[in-house]
């Protein structure tokens, strides 16, 4: 990190139109940070950033990873790569995609962090464990992932970033970190998104049915945003460079059936509960052991989930007002 007397650091935060990148600019931005966020905009939302429009810590630039940025870009002093989409309906879309981003795309921000010796994140996911058979997930746990199934795009593509992240570590090239995320909600998921959360909520606010997938039974552990983002950070400025993934997530087990009924006790115009058929590869339980991130980055989550899900709530009630509008327009990069 710089030192006083230079001008601010800066980040760069590709992906930082998304739901949980858009934070991460948030909470650089607080920081008296420069942050440069890269979005191509496939599932980020201009909506997410455009309070940092009129900040000239921040500069927005539109491009996709998997190509090279072409903005001259100032020197770059931390990397966060959540270029991804996160969630199976929106990664399913484009699986090709998908992998590339996560292939081609982790390689091209390994290379730029190289060349400006800026310390790199990689946000990793729960998923790289698969269907997992042992409970809770260590990180030395290498998973139990079917590579040809309508989710090896992400999980597999998430398994190749890290080991590209690590080749590059092993090689003294770049300081990488490797974040495996779990189960995070909050404000400005989108609402299409099909995951649990969002789903529940918005079937809730429009009074459909809540659906969720089997039987309920299969477990999740949610970590309300703004912990993941503390995390995050935490793991970057941790001056002792880890060299294994650490888990950052909310090690609290609760059933999907379970979160649905909080969601109805929580939202007055929440409907029944309908059960669908589960997808291929759906895992059975998920939960972290965050031993690492307790003893290496001094990090655990705080926000319970019944808090967090009321502020999540609170959010999509005031965006379904005022229809989840994307319309937002930045200023053009400097």
């Amino acid at each position: 990190m710089r030192s006083a007397s230079s001008p601010r650091p800066v980040a760069l935060v590709a992906g930082g139109a998304g739901f949980v990148g858009s934070h991460l600019c948030d909470a650089l931005i607080a920081r008296d940070m420069r942050v440069i966020c890269v979005d191509n905009f496939h599932t980020g939302r201009r909506e997410n950033v455009a309070p940092l429009f009129n900040d000239r810590r921040f500069r927005l630039i539109e491009a996709d990873v998997t190509e090279a940025i072409k903005e001259p870009l100032e020197a770059l002093d931390w990397l966060f790569n959540l270029a991804s989409p996160a969630s199976p309906r929106h990664y399913q879309e484009n699986p090709v995609g998908t992998m590339m981003t996560n292939v081609a795309g982790t390689n091209n921000l390994l290379d730029l962090a190289r060349r400006h010796g800026a310390r790199f994140v990689q946000a990793s996911t729960s998923e790289v464990y698969g269907d997992p058979e042992i409970h809770p997930q260590r990180e030395d746990y290498c998973g139990n992932v079917n590579p040809i199934g309508p989710r090896a795009c992400y999980d597999e593509g998430k398994r190749a970033a890290e080991a590209l992240c690590s080749d590059y570590l092993r090689a003294g090239q770049v300081d990488v970190r490797i974040a495996r995320i779990f189960n995070t909600y909050g404000p400005r998921m989108r609402p299409d998104d099909g995951r649990i959360v969002s789903n529940l909520i918005v079937q809730s606010l429009e009074g459909k049915p809540l659906t969720i997938y089997g039987d309920g039974s299969q477990t999740r552990s949610f970590c309300y945003v703004s912990d993941l983002v503390r995390g995050l950070v935490a793991l970057m400025e941790t001056e002792e460079t880890p060299e294994v993934p650490i888990n950052l997530g909310n090690p609290d087990e609760i059933t999907v059936l379970e979160l649905a009924q909080l969601v109805q006790k929580a939202i007055p115009t929440a409907s029944r509960i309908v059960l669908c058929d589960l997808p291929q590869d759906d895992p059975r339980r998920r939960k972290p052991d965050i031993a690492q991130a307790k003893a290496r980055l001094g990090w655990e989550p705080e926000v319970p989930l019944r808090d967090g899900l009321a502020l999540t709530a609170a959010w999509f009630g005031i965006s379904q007002n005022r229809g989840f509008d994307d319309g937002a327009q930045a200023r053009p990069a400097e």
